[in-house]
């Protein structure tokens, strides 16, 4: 007569494969089944294969910048602010140069001293040479900042539209070259962002280039 395993007195046979009365393991790469009376751990919903993906709504009180998907362009700037910028610019640059050199004839015009006129002759020089250095210094603060001193003042800046980086001084200065495109037709692309819907000029079109608020 046998009692059996005294370890299972109530006679019951253990699964087979598996001794002593332990779980059946699952075969390697499937996964697991949960235990009889455990909670069943909700799955998230699988789209079928070929629908599309829904996009990520946008972050709030993010500003778009140029270039990214789904934030659109920042304000632009309107025409009054970049035509005050470019006026204010041209001012710094060039009003002490011409200033010197209207005094400069009218000193000359009343007076025939070889001495004073070689002096102003040294001073009309030296405002040529500042109007040079403070131009490329403009170029410089517009290729690295975006700004110049008039953008500045004015609350704008210019930027790549692609990424909304700034130019550069390198390509800044191939953007103030193309102005020339602006004026070859009776100035009108200086006047075009007046309707454009980005506000461009023909040379921000050309090189890729927005001007946009930043106050």
């Amino acid at each position: 007569m046998s009692f059996g395993d005294p370890n299972n007195p109530y006679g019951q046979q253990p699964p087979q494969g598996q001794p002593g009365g332990y779980p059946q393991q699952a075969p390697q790469g499937v996964p697991p089944q949960p235990q009889y009376g455990y909670p069943q751990q909700p799955q998230p919903p699988q789209q079928p294969y070929g629908y599309p993906q829904q996009p990520m709504p946008p972050m709030p009180g993010m500003p778009g910048m140029p270039g990214m998907p789904g934030m659109g362009l920042p304000p632009l700037a309107h025409w009054g602010q970049r035509a005050g910028a470019y006026l204010l610019d041209l001012l710094i640059i060039a009003g002490p140069m011409y200033l010197v050199m209207f005094i400069t004839a009218a000193a000359n015009s009343g007076s025939s001293s070889s001495d004073s006129s070689a002096g102003f002759s040294i001073l009309s020089l030296i405002t040529v040479l500042y109007a040079i250095g403070m131009g490329f210094f403009q170029l410089y603060k517009e290729g690295s900042t975006g700004q110049t001193i008039g953008k500045k003042a004015l609350g704008i800046s210019v930027l790549r539209e692609a990424d909304g980086r700034t130019l550069g001084f390198g390509f800044a200065f191939v953007r103030k070259l193309a102005h020339f495109l602006d004026s070859i037709i009776c100035y009108l692309g200086f006047l075009w962002p007046l309707w454009d819907q980005k506000k461009q000029t023909f040379a921000d079109k050309v090189c890729n280039t927005v001007v946009i608020k930043v106050k």
